[in-house]
């Protein structure tokens, strides 16, 4: 099973939105980069994210699960770009900051660490259980 990171702006869509759509989930739409598209399709059902609060807070808030796998985004009519749906699992029960992360020699070769701005990201099976050690968070 691969793990990934889902960025997102709170004010645009945070945690508690998320957290709204039940158990629908919601489409991972708008993105816009070709690489966190491919990540994207490369996703299986059932598989977990993080869901990470970008620009304020710049924390990894909870855990999400993909809940329909890449499909058209329907946002656009552009049939390059295509989404998953995700759906809320758990809250972390101690956000992760980047900060934190960044100071973790254990996790210096993260994506998010070296390349932040890419909005959906591959984790490690290692990284992910160390973010989840450090959130206090069942992974």
């Amino acid at each position: 099973m691969a793990y990934w990171l889902f960025k997102s702006e709170p004010d645009v869509w945070g945690w508690d939105a998320q957290v709204a759509k039940g158990e629908a989930g919601e489409e991972w739409d708008g993105v816009r980069n070709y690489q966190a598209r491919n990540n994207m399709r490369a996703m299986k059902l059932g598989e977990k994210g993080f869901f990470y609060h970008s620009r304020t807070g710049l924390e990894i808030v909870g855990i999400v699960e993909v809940c329909a796998e890449a499909h058209p985004d329907s946002t656009t009519d552009d049939d390059r770009w295509e989404c998953v749906d995700v759906k809320a699992v758990r809250p972390f029960t101690k956000p992760v900051t980047l900060e934190t992360i960044k100071a973790d020699p254990r996790l210096a070769d993260m994506v998010l660490v070296n390349n932040s701005r890419l909005s959906v990201q591959p984790v490690t099976d290692e990284e992910w259980k160390i973010i989840c050690t450090l959130g206090d968070t069942t992974p």
